[in-house]
């Protein structure tokens, strides 16, 4: 089984910052490609960056990018999100994802349904 734990959400103002984790073991880091969801109240959960076991990252939507920033140290067995310029629409649960991925696999769409094991999540909550 693939464990994956989510940690660093809060309150944060507007503006804010936050950096999120998600742990997993070493050996998981070494066969999943993992990415960061999350999803608000009475909407899908949708794709916020992803990295696949290669490396390569992708943030599908216009609303994160430049704003947060997805990096991976597997020295920590960790895939971190930093949140930088935060706005109340940023604020959801967010989900660590796991993807079996093979050798070969160096692309994600970084999707929901692409990954099929979750974290409990952790809420980000922006508000004044």
């Amino acid at each position: 089984q693939v464990q994956l734990v989510e940690s660093g959400g809060g309150l944060v103002q507007p503006g804010g910052s936050l950096r999120l984790s998600c742990t997993a073991s070493r050996f998981t880091l070494n066969y999943y490609g993992i990415g960061w969801f999350r999803q608000a109240p009475g909407k899908e959960r949708e794709g916020v960056a992803c990295i696949t076991r290669a490396g390569v990252i992708k943030y599908p939507s216009d609303s994160v990018k430049g704003r947060f920033v997805l990096s991976r140290d597997k020295d920590k067995n960790t895939v971190s999100l930093q949140l930088n310029s935060l706005k109340p629409e940023d604020t959801a649960v967010y989900y660590c994802g796991g993807r079996r991925e093979i050798l070969s696999d160096d692309t994600t769409r970084c999707t929901s349904p692409e990954y099929g094991s979750w974290g409990q999540g952790t809420q980000v909550t922006v508000s004044s």
